[in-house]
């Protein structure tokens, strides 16, 4: 079945009120942690595959995203850069729907359309866009995740699952038209974000990993199994060893942790804002954006 530029195979599934949760690359998949998660979650919850762009190479620049060649039973095959859509049912929750997502180089806005056209269609309640960034945190102490929701009730749930507000201004993705209008479709929208140590840029971080396997078990109830820690304890305990290594590095990375511990006993510290103080100055802050 065609559905705006997405191929779908039929028959389309009936979801149960399903959530939608979303891994981008390149832009906030740093150390691949967003991909990996859905890989881990998509294999736990036996997803089946549904879909994928019609031709990705209107969306894609080929030179930058690159096909590769591999050997199946002696022949060689084409490998071409693509989205994966899937998707898992589960037992009283909400059934759940897997996007692997590329960054666009053109045809953008045609491209977010057209994951909105799939979200009505799939019958989606929630846009969750999860992934990855540096920052100047250390990784012998928990990394901090931040987000946003569309909705007081999705704030809520982040909080309590430990996901920090974000005050992020800067660049962004063209895919953010999708979760600016999401909600007037009536599909909530939630960004989960954890911020990783500048200073150890991995390929797969699995200390990062871990962390968004702990917010989803707290939202979702989703599994966090005994590899998921080996892994990363493994790799924390590596990154250690090489930061003992460099003198000059460690005495960084010594400072980020003081600072880091600073900033957390402050948190400890500060009462909580009143309802009425928070409305009040994100009353006072909205006047300043207009002016």
């Amino acid at each position: 079945m065609r559905l705006g530029a997405f191929l779908l195979d039929e028959p389309i599934p009936q979801l149960h009120a399903p959530h939608a949760l979303v891994a981008l690359r390149p832009w906030v998949d740093v150390g691949n942690v967003g991909t990996l998660v859905l890989f881990h979650l998509e294999a736990r919850l036996k997803a089946k595959q549904l879909g994928r762009l019609a031709m990705p190479g209107r969306f894609f620049d080929f030179t930058r995203y690159r096909p590769t060649i591999y050997f199946e039973r002696g022949k060689r095959q084409l490998s071409i850069p693509n989205v994966s859509v899937a998707y898992a049912r589960r037992e009283e929750a909400s059934d759940l729907v897997f996007l692997r997502l590329l960054e666009p180089h053109m045809l953008g806005e045609l491209y977010a359309d057209s994951i909105l056209k799939l979200l009505q269609e799939l019958g989606v309640k929630r846009y969750c866009l999860l992934g990855s960034m540096y920052d100047l945190v250390p990784y012998a102490r928990p990394l901090p995740v931040s987000g946003v929701a569309s909705s007081k009730e999705a704030e809520q749930l982040l909080r309590g699952a430990g996901v920090q507000p974000s005050n992020y201004q800067g660049p962004t993705t063209i895919l953010y038209q999708v979760s600016q209008q999401a909600p007037r479709l009536d599909i909530e929208t939630m960004t989960v974000m954890v911020h990783l140590p500048q200073y150890a840029q991995l390929e797969e971080d699995h200390v990062g990993t871990l962390r968004l396997l702990e917010i989803f078990n707290s939202l979702y109830g989703l599994p966090v199994e005994p590899a998921d820690r080996e892994r990363a304890e493994s790799q924390t305990r590596q990154v250690g060893q090489a930061v003992d290594r460099d003198p000059q590095l460690k005495a960084v990375v010594s400072q980020i942790e003081v600072d880091y511990d600073a900033q957390a006993m402050k948190k400890q510290e500060m009462p909580p804002l009143s309802p009425e103080i928070e409305k009040f100055l994100g009353e006072m802050d909205e006047r300043f954006k207009e002016d």
